[in-house]
């Protein structure tokens, strides 16, 4: 397969896991959470530094998990416990991240194309493997858990708060849980990206909400009415779509300079698509006429 096509499908599918991270805060709790942007650094420098100081990278991307968990955690307990408002507890924490991020790896940007990663140096049909599955088990993992009970709470919550309010259970924790396991996956995200590029650098996560609300919105904007693509698979495709977009533009002679101005015309695009209702947008196949009207009889 094409290199460049390789290419797309890898940074497409480790952007996926992000973008399930971002569909939990944007999508199910209605929370916007701009911290993402400073915990997808944090996923790429905790599993860098332990991988140059000879940690396992399987085990570096599970302490990325848990200091991305810990970052969201943060940010919900200034939400709900100091009463800071959900777009400014996000600004905070993503603020607080820069520096952190800075301490954990002592500079601005840390190699580590001499260690051992999870991806081959030899071999990108093996690195593709590997992405895709991380991608599948955490969709996987995201659509069982949010048929769960307290996937539902999560999704009820964001939906209607003094519902979940009347039957005693405190909205407040379901939020703080919410952030902590979208930060989770964001902050494993970028712990695999780091590895793949073979180095972190402060400024990785720069622009990170945008790509994960990009790619939800475009996949959401052309799939909404199919059932059979899940949430999970919605931010694949998602990804794909915006990673496609971009490499394509860079393809065609874009500068590289000019990414973050494509990357606002893909968002706006995105959302004309979704708030428009006459835009083009597949549609699930409509049902035989004989089955209608034995429907109709039957009601």
């Amino acid at each position: 397969m094409n290199a460049f096509i390789l290419g797309i499908f890898m940074q497409s599918l480790i952007f996926s896991i992000m973008a399930m991270g971002v569909y939990i805060t944007y999508k199910f709790l209605d929370f916007p959470d701009l911290s993402v942007d400073g915990t997808f650094t944090l996923g790429a420098s905790v599993s860098a530094i332990l991988i140059s100081k000879g940690i396992n990278p399987f085990i570096a991307l599970s302490f990325s998990i848990i200091t991305g968990a810990l970052a969201g955690t943060m940010t919900g307990l200034l939400n709900v416990r100091l009463k800071i408002k959900d777009l400014l507890s996000g600004i905070l924490v993503m603020l607080g991240l820069y520096s952190i991020n800075l301490r954990i790896m002592g500079k601005a940007n840390l190699p580590i194309f001499n260690n051992a990663t999870i991806f081959s140096k030899d071999s990108l049909t093996f690195n593709l493997f590997i992405a895709l599955g991380f991608s599948v088990v955490c969709a996987a993992l995201f659509t069982i858990f949010f048929k769960t009970k307290i996937g539902y709470l999560i999704k009820a919550t964001g939906n209607n708060e003094n519902m979940v309010t009347s039957l005693g259970i405190s909205t407040g924790n379901v939020r703080i849980l919410g952030l902590a396991l979208s930060n989770a996956l964001v902050a494993l995200s970028g712990g695999i990206f780091a590895q793949y590029q073979g180095y972190s650098d402060i400024n990785m996560g720069t622009g990170t909400i945008v790509i994960g609300l990009a790619s939800i919105i475009m996949a959401h904007s052309i799939f909404k009415n199919l059932r059979l693509f899940t949430p999970s698979l919605l931010c694949i495709i998602g990804a794909f779509l915006y990673r496609a977009s971009i490499s394509l533009s860079l393809r065609i002679g874009f500068n590289p300079s000019d990414l973050k101005l494509i990357s606002c015309i893909i968002v706006i695009l995105a959302l004309y698509l979704g708030n428009n209702k006459s835009a083009f947008r597949l549609k699930a196949l409509p049902q035989p006429k004989a089955k209608r009207q034995a429907g109709d009889i039957s009601a």
